[in-house]
């Protein structure tokens, strides 16, 4: 016989709702509970969309790199094309066609919209040719410069031993006189790589491996300061303590939390690679005369300069936008990546 104390125990208690009904005002929170963590770099991109400059950076950049790119397949004039007989005559140190609207009797010709040089040669065409190639050349170094830096800071940040040799280093080639140095290196093997790789495809080795090995140095600084601070990190301890090689923690978690900076440094990296390139086309020691890039155009505008202005003024504007609008987009790649300004 059931005692009455135990079947007060067996009644249910009527305040209790069943796991399957859901209160009206719990619902909203467990949705949200429920739902996919969000993407980190859509976080990114919320926060880049809020730099106005760096969105006019990004958007200028690739429409320079789409029309550089892109356009020699509209823009079909060869821009190494010499005219011959009348026509050589006829084409040669034509003005851009907007010299039509103040100057009735300026030489325009409408089958090339930014004039030609004293030659005959396209200058659209010899502008879109001269990006592709200063913008190679730019990416190219920016990514030799990125590999050296990264791998100088993380063996000097990780590797105790290796921080003060690897430091001194630094700043030995921080002191160097960048510029003169690249010179004197363009002279001595400028003939040894033309003569294996051909004219432009030594000097472009060349004038690659010049910059990538004088500008891996900030990169290897800002590197090596962040992993000193995340190698001590809990996570990293943790990873350590559970017997991760060293290989392994780089590589996994020391590596993947400094992406911002390298990404940072990547994008001003761009900009000081094309300055050099173009610098040393303009003092002469670039790219062979019938070889155009901006700062080959740029340098031979100069003879000619009173009279036709435009010839170093159209490639001098394409290196400032370009330069300009990575600087914002590096700008714009550093407030997004770092989580302490993100959100703000």
């Amino acid at each position: 016989m059931t005692d009455k104390r135990e079947t007060d125990l067996l009644v249910p208690d009527e305040g209790l709702v069943p796991a399957s009904t859901v209160l009206p005002g719990a619902a909203g929170p467990m949705q949200e509970a429920s739902k996919p963590p969000r993407s980190q770099w859509l976080d990114v991109w919320d926060q880049f969309k809020t730099h106005k400059g760096a969105l006019f950076g990004a958007f200028i950049f690739f429409f320079i790199m789409g029309s550089v790119y892109l356009g020699p397949l509209v823009w079909r004039i060869d821009p190494q094309y010499l005219p011959q007989g009348r026509d050589f005559i006829t084409l040669r140190d034509t003005r851009p066609i907007w010299y039509a609207l103040f100057d009735s009797g300026a030489k325009v010709d409408w089958s090339h919209p930014l004039g030609t040089d004293n030659l005959g040669r396209d200058t659209l065409a010899r502008m879109m040719f001269g990006g592709r190639v200063s913008i190679a050349v730019g990416l190219t170094a920016m990514l030799l410069a990125l590999f050296l830096g990264t791998l100088v800071g993380v063996l000097a940040g990780y590797v105790k031993k290796l921080d003060g040799p690897l430091m001194r280093l630094t700043d030995l080639f921080l002191a160097l006189p960048l510029l003169p140095l690249i010179l004197v290196a363009s002279l001595l093997f400028r003939e040894a790589l033309s003569a294996n790789f051909g004219p432009e495809g030594g000097i472009f080795i060349l004038i690659v491996m010049l910059i990538g090995v004088t500008s891996w140095m900030p990169t290897a600084r800002i590197v090596r300061g962040d992993v000193l601070a995340i190698k001590e990190r809990e996570f990293v301890l943790a990873a350590r303590s559970i017997g991760t090689t060293n290989r392994n923690l780089i590589l996994r978690h020391v590596l993947p939390n400094v992406l911002s900076p390298i990404m940072v440094s990547a994008t001003l990296g761009i900009a000081t690679a094309i300055i050099t390139e173009s610098a040393l086309s303009f003092l002469g020691f670039g790219f062979p005369p019938d070889f155009p890039t901006w700062g080959r155009l740029l340098n031979d505008g100069v003879d000619r300069l009173a009279s036709y202005p435009e010839r170093s003024i159209l490639p001098g504007i394409m290196i400032s936008l370009t330069v300009l609008s990575v600087n914002y987009l590096g700008d714009g790649l550093r407030d997004a990546l770092d989580p302490r300004i993100r959100g703000r």
